[in-house]
């Protein structure tokens, strides 16, 4: 069945700021807090019929742009900046498919993005947000589910509209590939170790009853998949992952981990020069033994600058920060590369069409040797994080990092209203604890069965009264 074809009439866009119940240290910068940006977009069938859409997304600094020049302020700006180009181009007049507002506009938001001195990985930020908001609306509209609606391919998702850059899946018969998914009713929370993070004990740090060190953590949430970040010295990280590992493997059962080199490093001499030291550390054997992936250990100035292979053979590698355009998971699989991230913050067209090249090199080769895995940036309660966890389901991942819950006190500075109305729509999801509406993992797992309503995972909505403009 083909897309819908339909106008965007209009795009508003809002934001509200999020504090961190603690720092939450990633890369080169220390997160305590951010705006979050909610946009609705209006669309218009070509019988006059209308229907509202949303989504939401952190702002988050010195990840879309490391740039240590630029202030937390100047990386908001450039988001904000990126939204604002986008909404302007998406209101064109024009009648095109989901994925057809998506291609008509791919190319002229980077080139609109490179004038003004954003990066692709910023200029896609406001897209990704939009893309979202449409589907939403979409289907809403059409009284169907995101996972239906994908299935269905109602977005009208073809290469072709975009066969300069997806050249690869130009022969790639992606309706099939859309309607053989089959997205699950739960999923595992990975948990995020963040490289201030305190590893045992009670620190004290906030004392609101939540969980503070990663002792805690998995006494309080049963997690068995962790996401473990270091920082680009070999000693210290070693150091670090040692004390972790006096922790997890208390875990009876088996748990699984993946390495995040978060761009610390500039060769992956380096990176081997850890492994070499964590295999030779009788108390790392579990730990190492349950890596399933390292993510781009390499800054991304030189992560596609050479072949990475004598890593790869150690562990498979996913790129994340340097996947900044349709064409890069392509040139970075040459490379030895076998994995790419998902984020809705990259846009979900992205990871879907990455999602349909990993079904085709792993059909050709008859093996599963390319994969996808579902990662996070602080995504936050609500219109966020559900719309985060439907894709990554509907791909297929079994597990995704989460980490918005642990560092931000779960919707807390929400109206109150607005926190029993995601609860009612979401009660799997979300649970009342602690004195405001959390996200609730039990056994390490999220049960999204609700997730599945009419629209793109989006039971409840912000109360827009209490937004700012962006």
């Amino acid at each position: 069945m083909t897309g819908p074809h339909f106008f965007v009439r209009e795009v508003r866009l809002y934001e509200r700021d999020v504090r961190l119940r603690m720092p939450f240290r990633f890369g080169v910068v220390t997160l305590t807090e951010a705006p979050q940006c909610f946009v609705r977009v209006r669309i218009e069938f070509p019988d006059g019929r209308s229907q509202w859409g949303a989504a939401a997304e952190l702002l988050a600094p010195k990840w879309f742009d490391k740039n240590l020049a630029l202030t937390n302020e100047d990386n908001f700006a450039q988001l904000r900046l990126a939204l604002r180009l986008a909404a302007g181009s998406y209101t064109d007049g024009k009648a095109r498919t989901a994925f057809g507002h998506f291609a008509a506009h791919y190319s002229e938001q980077i080139e609109a993005g490179v004038w003004r001195h954003l990066n692709s990985l910023v200029a896609n930020f406001g897209p990704a947000q939009i893309d979202r908001a449409i589907l939403d609306a979409l289907f809403l509209a059409l009284d169907c589910s995101f996972y239906n609606g994908m299935r269905a391919n109602l977005a009208g998702i073809d290469p072709l509209l975009l066969a300069g850059h997806l050249a690869d899946l130009a022969g790639f018969a992606m309706p099939h590939f859309l309607a053989r998914l089959k997205p699950a009713n739960s999923i595992a929370a990975r948990h995020t170790v963040g490289l201030v993070d305190v590893i045992g004990g009670h620190p004290g740090q906030v004392d609101d009853g939540l969980p503070e060190s990663l002792e805690e953590v998995v006494a309080a949430y049963g997690h068995r998949y962790f996401k473990l970040k270091v920082g680009g010295d070999p000693a210290a990280d070693l150091a670090r992952l040692i004390d972790i590992a006096s922790i997890i493997d208390r875990i009876a059962e088996p748990y699984f981990v993946s390495l995040d080199g978060n761009e610390q490093y500039n060769d992956i001499a380096a990176l081997l020069d850890l492994w070499r030291r964590m295999q030779d550390t009788p108390q790392l054997k579990r730990l190492t033994a349950s890596i399933l992936f390292i993510e781009q250990p390499i800054t991304r100035a030189h992560a596609l600058d050479g072949d990475i292979s004598a890593l790869a053979r150690i562990k498979p590698v996913i790129i994340d920060e340097s996947d900044d355009s349709l064409d890069v998971f392509p040139r970075a699989r040459a490379l030895g590369y076998a994995g790419v991230s998902s984020k809705c913050c990259k846009g979900l067209y992205k990871s879907i069409l990455n999602a349909a090249r990993c079904a085709h090199w792993n059909a050709e080769a008859a093996a599963p040797n390319y994969f996808m895995t579902g990662e996070d940036l602080t995504t936050q309660a609500g219109l966020a994080v559900q719309q985060d966890l439907a894709l990554v389901n509907l791909l297929g991942l079994t597990h995704v990092e989460r980490n918005g819950h642990h560092y931000v006190n779960g919707m807390a500075d929400l109206p109150a209203a607005e926190q029993s109305a995601f609860l009612a729509a979401h009660p799997d999801l979300y649970a009342q604890s602690h004195g405001t509406v959390r996200l609730k993992i039990r056994a390490g797992q999220l049960d999204i069965g609700s997730l599945a309503a009419p629209g793109f995972a989006s039971g409840a909505y912000p109360d827009w009264q209490t937004l700012r403009p962006l």
